[in-house]
């Protein structure tokens, strides 16, 4: 499959007004991602986590290895032969700070660094429940809390080992993100990540905008949305001998409670429900038990009624 020169929205934080809306709308619905520019991340924090994430990639492999799964990947992941130029470390939760600093203990960082992920897990977790009351406001759903409030925010830093050998391989294979959503500040310089148009079936490259938020759409947000998000499918592509870093935050799905539609997206017969209830544990463990990891999961889950 090529990649076109199509570009993905972009959508404008600051003035939020109902153009605003309507274009987040649109691009949940017809691209399952988008950039996000003047978000409520500074610029600032966002060059000095950068900094610390290198300087974590970076440490030896025995000190990355106490970064422990609190699920299956949730910790440290290493070299593989499905992804031979990625490693990864990672943290269950960023909305509980004991597990926040559980994390900076286990890779023993400075007192400064602590501060920097601190803020920065602060930050990015306020900024994806602000994405969770806009995407209700602008599909008209109406809750008397938070979208995501209780749900485990999972937390992972990436590092691609590209060199000139592997260039025009993958970095990480196609999949699309099993949780709700997912915020990604990726590498500023070296390009490599690429979305599906599910329209074409074409691969699109996402140049690095700086100072932006990338924000992915995965399984949980189509089964929330009654089949009206798209959970969009994407990869990381090899394009030049350089060494890429993201950050990446990903909103999973309720602990407890079942995912489900609400009954305003569940008009009537022309729009049924199109999927059972499930919790994310165990829509986790069919992904994982199947090894269907770019989105065809859904299908064992669809309501047949």
């Amino acid at each position: 499959m090529s990649a076109s020169t199509t570009s993905i929205p972009v959508i404008d934080f600051q003035d939020f007004d109902p153009t605003q809306s309507q274009k987040l709308l649109q691009a949940s619905k017809e691209w399952g991602c988008f950039r996000l520019i003047n978000h409520s991340i500074p610029p600032t924090l966002m060059a000095e986590m950068k900094s610390v994430v290198r300087t974590l990639l970076d440490l030896p492999v025995e000190i990355k290895q106490r970064n422990k799964d609190v699920i299956a990947g949730s910790g440290y992941v290493g070299h593989s032969k499905a992804n031979p130029l990625y490693e990864g470390l990672g943290l269950y939760d960023i909305a509980s700070i004991d597990a926040v600093i559980e994390f900076c203990s286990q890779l023993e960082t400075s007192p400064s660094q602590r501060e920097t992920i601190i803020k920065y897990s602060q930050c990015v977790h306020e900024l994806a429940m602000d994405i969770g009351r806009k995407l209700c406001r602008s599909i008209g759903i109406r809750i008397n809390m938070d979208l995501f409030e209780g749900w485990p925010f999972q937390f992972r830093i990436n590092k691609y080992n590209f060199t000139p050998e592997s260039i025009g391989s993958s970095g990480v294979q196609i999949h699309t993100d099993s949780g709700f959503l997912t915020l990604l500040q990726d590498d500023d310089t070296v390009n490599g990540l690429e979305v599906m148009d599910e329209n074409s079936g074409e691969f699109i490259a996402v140049d690095p905008l700086p100072g932006s938020i990338l924000v992915n759409f995965g399984d949980i947000a189509k089964v929330w949305s009654n089949g009206r998000f798209c959970n969009v499918r994407h990869r990381v592509q090899c394009k030049e001998a350089a060494v890429r870093v993201s950050i990446a935050l990903f909103v999973l799905g309720p602990k407890e409670v079942a995912v489900e539609a609400p009954p305003e997206l569940v008009v009537d017969s022309e729009c049924p429900r199109l999927y059972v209830p499930f919790t994310f544990e165990e829509y986790r463990k069919l992904r994982l038990s199947t090894g269907l990891r770019a989105g065809e999961a859904l299908a064992l889950v669809q309501n047949t009624k």
